[in-house]
């Protein structure tokens, strides 16, 4: 579907990002991913893109905090692939602590991190979407770019913004054959999730199902975790000819977490 296409997925060494590079791959994709992590794995990572899919995969270290190597990972992908014609802001942090607690760093860095850098990827990937006549920004949001959850202000915060954020990007290139979407989430078991158990299950006396159903499933309805394919798919949908008319759209995928 996407063969002479080139994909940037942000924050992708991992989870939700990894699988949707790996899903763009599969496609015909060639990728940049980027992200933290140790070195040898994410190398790990890359060459398996090209070995499992016949594409061309580089790597960038670009920090999401720094505007300029955000801008040179944009570059990069063009200097490597001649465009980037799709981008998955998908970078994301979070922090909880009640407002009048939380540290001023951490707030700034999820601000920046999780809304700030997806504002300079789009405005560095757009002017070569614009020259080709074609274009898909997707952002990974949250549940809680539609409703909010307590102690999260930083977070809910970010999130809301990218909401803002993807309308208004979609409305001025709405005519160019650029599409904006952002997909939001409930929550996806991935690796950081399920580590999140065992100190749960300590810190508030419970067992793994307990914490799973009573604590992170609460606000979900059907009871049960988004999957990384899931959300895969819905970015591949998102980027497809069939998706095209769709633009400036919050796509909630959260078990019916926002039906509320």
């Amino acid at each position: 579907m996407f063969s002479g296409k080139t994909a940037v997925v942000t924050g992708s060494t991992s989870g939700i990002g990894l699988n949707i590079a790996r899903a763009f791959a599969k496609e015909g994709a060639n990728i940049v991913i980027n992200g933290l992590g140790n070195a040898q794995a994410i190398e790990t990572e890359r060459s398996k893109i090209e070995t499992d899919f016949a594409v061309k995969c580089i790597y960038s270290a670009a920090n999401m905090m720094i505007p300029d190597e955000i801008r040179k990972m944009i570059a990069d992908g063009i200097a490597a692939f001649g465009s980037v014609d799709i981008l998955v802001n998908n970078a994301g942090i979070q922090f909880v602590s009640p407002i009048d607690e939380f540290p001023d760093d951490k707030f700034e860095a999820i601000i920046k991190i999780n809304l700030m850098a997806s504002f300079y990827a789009i405005k560095a990937a757009l002017p070569g979407m614009k020259a080709k006549g074609w274009g898909r920004i997707i952002n990974i949001a949250s549940a809680h770019a539609l409703v909010a959850s307590p102690f999260k202000s930083a977070y809910v915060a970010s999130k809301h913004g990218i909401a803002g954020l993807t309308k208004t990007v979609a409305l001025e290139v709405a005519t160019q054959h650029i599409t904006c979407n952002a997909i939001a989430p409930g929550y996806v078991w991935t690796p950081l999730v399920e580590a999140q158990i065992p100190d749960t299950m300590k810190a508030r006396n419970m067992t793994k199902d307990q914490v799973i159903n009573d604590v992170l499933l609460a606000a979900q309805p059907t009871k049960e975790f988004v999957t990384v394919d899931q959300v895969a798919a819905l970015a591949i949908y998102l980027a497809s000819d069939a998706a095209a008319p769709i633009t400036g759209s919050i796509q909630s995928i959260d078990g019916g977490w926002v039906a509320h």
